[in-house]
């Protein structure tokens, strides 16, 4: 069975397929959102809130989420 990671708001991700949950707030993060926005590559589940964490997954995905990263972060770590 796979193991998934709540990200917020009903939305889950497989836990092995995550490379790192960051901040939004650098300005490498953001460029990089630009960027993938454009290739279409970002799945936002913020349900409209502010982004709190960016998820990169390993197939270059990015997931917006409103959870903050810590929060994530335990979630991910607790198995």
């Amino acid at each position: 069975m796979k193991s998934v990671v709540s990200v917020g708001f009903g939305n889950f991700v497989n836990r092995d397929r995550i490379v790192a949950v960051v901040s939004p707030n650098s300005t490498p993060i953001r460029k990089l959102k630009e960027q993938l926005k454009e290739d279409g590559k970002i799945i936002d589940v913020t349900q409209g809130r502010k982004t709190r964490s960016v998820i990169i997954m390993d197939s270059g995905h990015v997931i917006l989420s409103g959870i903050a990263v810590e929060t994530i972060t335990e979630r991910v770590n607790d198995k």
